[in-house]
Order: structure tokens, then C-alpha cells, then sequence
């Protein structure tokens, strides 16, 4: 029997899980690496620490599951999206470390492309809202502040990726430079319309087109690597966003996954229909199976949401470590009035507010740790209620259910209270590492190893429903408290 190895690389750490023909878990490996904070709101990854612990995971979970490459059908990967990596195209080396998504140096920049009144074109062109979140700027960034990468880039020898692209470079020994759709489209400078790079962004933005990959399909064949001991096809890519809402199967118009990561991300597919967003939620490519046509969805994204139980472990040490964070908030009935909302890299969809602040409101002397810890749980759950609403809005469906996946999915308090907040079931499926399934998933079907996506569909299983308990009047009112503590935060 085969398998399939899924390289999972997440904002803080990366992960290797290999899947048997039913979709379960068959070992897994796990790696953190460090985060680099130079200046207040830049963060940047260390690209070639990125490379080591990924391959490092790989050849830990081949040995755990005790098989080798002539074992695994195929490799998926799956990533952080819109971090950047820029190298030498004859080394191989990166120059300066990786800019992740959350970093916010660019938003200067952003601030003056909309002052030009650029932002309905990038809008219609790419399904985005102009923000430092995205890849463009952080391109630009390079160009204008890296020396080696300008005098690269004048001799054509610089290459822009995103991680995946900088993880497939690596897995092929530098043969092949190339991207899938999902994550392209998340570059700010994709025409998800055309299926391809767009000249009049590029030149707007100043990217050279030979910095860039090749776009493929998500599914499908992108190159081998044999640093496994073997050769092993790689043939299937995502974002990490649209390979959960693939191995959450919600493969049908109108399904809706969120992941509780590191921020919280979810997304509505929408099929072969580009919905544009009223209510400034995101337009975007969910994948291409092969050379089928491009699905898209529409997505809203919370910047902090995970991170939130980084920030009470690591800054302020009420807890020690993430998972005490349950029965802690569990020891009080409610939050006593507290509100927390986590701005710490400005406020996402449906705010896109790059200058809020985080904020804390409504302590009081009786306010205890418990209170914060529940705060900080609760204030996860109505970032996602905001998105959902516009969501709803957009695409005129009304929500029947929700499935989540993540590490915070895990969390039962957590999603009790967001399917109060919601009014309806938040459904958490057997395998919550659907990010890592869904590159899985995709690099099968790319090779014949499942047959179709309604092939496929029929291994989802619920672990566990949560359904909706509150009085709506209570509802109300929490919602009312959580709108005055967002209006805080704005630093006007």
C-alpha cells in the first residue's frame, strides 16, 4: 500500500504528515523555528531555517511511520501564504531574511497606492484589498531596501516566491521556480479573471516579471524530489486556507470552513462564481483540479487569533503553556464585563484598520486572571461572528452549519461560545488537520491515487457538534459590548 506525504509549513513551525488511502493519520513530525521581531510590527522568518525544519519533519515522519520513498505516492505541500522569499537564482541562498503576512512595513506604501486611487483596479483585478498583508509590497520592499536584491533582479537572476515556491525550489535542487494558483492570487499581482500574472499590476508595483514563478494547478504534476531517498512525484499545492476548506471537502457552492490558527481564516467556497465582496471581504482563487476551470472563494481574515494565547503565555505569563488556557477561562461563568480585542497587527476583514491597537475594556478590581484568559477566548469567537455576517451578506446564503479545524478547534469552550454567538451547529471533524489533508488530497487526486473530489468526500466525518444554547436577547448584548470595545480601538 502507498501513502501520501503532506508538508504542512505553518507561520510557527512545520510539520510532515503522511496519510493512508482513507485519509487518516499515520505519523506525523513537528518542528518550531524562530520568530524574528527587528522593529515594532515587522516579522520575518529565516528562510533557509524554514527549508531545514521542513525536509528535517520529512525524513522524522518516514522514519516514524517506518517506510521509505518507494513508500509514498506522492508529496502535497501546503503553507503560510503571502510571507515572501527572495534568493539568488544561482545559489540558492535567500537575500535577507523571509517577510511574513503579518508584517505591516508596507502599509506607507499601501496608504499611497490608494491616495493614487489604485484601489478599485487591484481590487477587480485580483479579488484584494489594497493592505501590507499581501506579497507585492513586500516584493517591492526587497527592491528598494536590499542592495543584493536590486543588483540581482537587474540581471535577472533574483527569484520572488512565496513558501511553497521556495520549498519546491528546494525539494527539485533548483530545477523548478513555480507557484499554484491559490497562492498566486494572494500576491496582489494575479488576475484571477485570466489565471495569470497581470503586466499592468506588475509594472504599478515595480516586480519584474523574471523574479517570478510559473503558476500551475493546484493538482497536478510540479516537479520530484530525491532527497528522500527516492524519487517522489510532488503534485499537489494550496495556500494554506484554501487546502483546509479542501480537506474540510466543502467542495459545493455555499460550504463554509475557519480555521483557528494563528489568526483565524475563513472561507466560503463559491465554485466556478467570483463573488465580489460589498462588505470588503476577499475575492479569491480556491484551486484548479488539473485543467479544470478556476474555483474560487470568498474569504475573511482575523490577523490574531491563536497568537492571542501566545501573547497571555509569553507576555504576560498567565499561563505556561497554551493548553491551560481551557480550564483557566473555565473557572469563571462569563468575562465579568471584559472585552479583548487582539489588534496587536491592526484589525482584518471586515475592518481592514492596518493602525488599531489592541485593547482591553471593562476591568474592573474583581477582574481576575480567569476573566482575561476567558476575554481573550471569546474575543477569537466574535472576530469570526463579524466575518461571518459579511459573509452572509456577500453571498445572500444563510449559514447551516460550520466547520472548523486548528489548533484552537480543539478548544470546546471556545467553539461552544462561537455557535452561541453564530445561532448555529460548528461542526469539528474527526481529522482536524485538514490543512495538511487537503495538500494531501490534492497531490492524490493529481495522480490518480483518488479518483475525484466525490471520491473523496465521502471520508469526512464529524467528531463532534456543537450546538447553539443562547438566548438571543443575551446574544444582543454581548455583540453590543463587543462593537463599543472594536470602536476603541481605532486610533483616530
Amino acid at each position: 500500500m502507498k501513502y501520501i506525504l503532506a508538508l504542512d509549513q505553518g507561520t510557527t513551525s512545520s510539520r510532515s504528515i503522511i496519510f493512508d488511502q482513507a485519509g487518516r493519520v499515520v505519523a506525523t513530525a513537528q518542528r518550531e523555528f524562530t520568530q524574528h521581531y527587528p522593529k515594532p510590527s515587522w516579522v520575518e522568518h529565516d528562510a533557509e531555517e524554514i527549508w531545514q525544519t521542513q525536509l528535517r519533519t520529512a525524513k522524522e515522519v518516514l522514519k516514524k511511520a517506518k517506510l521509505t520513498a518507494k513508500d509514498i505516492a506522492a508529496i502535497g505541500i501546503t503553507n503560510q501564504r503571502e510571507t515572501t522569499v527572495a534568493w539568488d537564482k544561482k545559489t540558492g541562498k535567500p537575500v535577507g531574511k523571509a517577510i511574513v503576512w503579518q508584517d505591516r512595513r508596507t502599509a506607507g506604501f499601501c496608504d499611497q497606492l490608494k491616495a493614487k486611487g489604485a484601489a478599485a483596479m487591484i481590487a477587480e483585478k485580483t479579488g484584494l484589498v489594497v493592505d501590507a498583508y499581501f506579497s507585492a509590497t513586500k516584493m517591492r520592499w526587497f527592491l528598494q531596501n536590499n542592495p543584493e536584491a536590486k543588483t540581482l533582479a537587474k540581471s535577472g537572476q533574483l527569484a520572488f516566491g512565496t513558501i511553497d515556491s521556495w520549498l519546491l525550489w528546494n525539494l527539485t535542487r533548483g530545477l523548478v521556480h513555480a507557484t499554484d494558483v491559490s497562492n498566486a492570487s494572494r500576491t496582489m499581482l494575479f488576475n484571477i479573471t485570466e489565471g495569470r500574472w497581470d503586466k499592468e499590476l506588475m509594472k504599478l508595483i515595480g516586480i519584474p516579471a523574471s523574479t517570478l514563478p510559473e503558476v500551475k494547478p493546484s493538482s497536478g504534476f510540479f516537479g520530484e524530489t530525491t532527497l528522500l531517498g527516492g524519487r517522489i512525484p510532488i503534485a499537489g499545492m494550496a495556500g494554506d486556507q484554501q487546502a483546509a476548506l479542501f480537506g474540510q471537502v466543502c467542495t459545493k457552492p455555499g460550504m463554509v470552513k475557519n480555521t483557528y490558527g494563528t489568526g483565524c481564516f475563513m472561507l466560503m467556497h463559491t465554485g466556478t462564481k467570483k463573488i465580489t465582496s460589498k462588505n470588503k471581504l476577499l475575492t479569491t482563487v480556491a484551486w484548479q483540479l488539473g485543467d479544470g476551470p478556476l474555483e474560487y472563494a470568498v474569504e475573511g481574515s482575523v490577523f490574531i487569533a491563536g497568537a492571542v494565547v501566545q501573547w497571555l503565555r509569553d507576555g504576560l505569563g498567565i499561563i505556561k503553556h497554551s493548553s491551560e488556557i481551557e480550564p483557566l477561562a473555565a473557572q469563571v461563568p462569563d468575562t465579568g464585563g471584559v472585552y479583548l480585542v487582539p489588534a496587536f497587527a491592526g484589525l482584518g476583514a471586515p475592518h481592514w484598520d492596518p493602525h488599531a491597537r489592541a485593547l482591553m475594556s471593562g476591568i474592573t478590581r474583581g477582574t481576575t486572571k480567569a476573566h482575561i484568559a476567558r476575554a481573550a477566548l471569546e474575543g477569537i469567537a466574535y472576530q469570526v461572528t463579524d466575518i461571518l455576517t459579511a459573509m452572509q451578506a456577500d453571498a445572500g446564503v444563510k449559514l447551516r452549519e460550520l466547520r472548523v479545524d486548528g489548533g484552537a478547534s480543539n478548544n470546546n469552550l471556545l467553539m461552544q461560545f462561537q455557535a452561541d454567538l453564530l445561532g448555529v451547529p460548528v461542526v469539528r471533524p474527526v481529522v482536524t488537520e485538514t490543512t495538511a489533508l487537503g495538500a494531501a488530497y490534492l497531490a492524490g487526486l493529481g495522480i490518480g491515487y483518488w479518483k475525484n473530489p466525490s471520491d473523496i468526500a465521502t471520508q469526512w466525518q464529524a467528531e463532534r457538534r456543537f450546538l447553539p444554547s443562547m438566548k438571543a436577547s443575551q446574544r444582543k448584548a454581548l455583540t453590543a459590548g463587543w462593537n463599543q470595545a472594536l470602536e476603541r480601538t481605532k486610533l483616530e
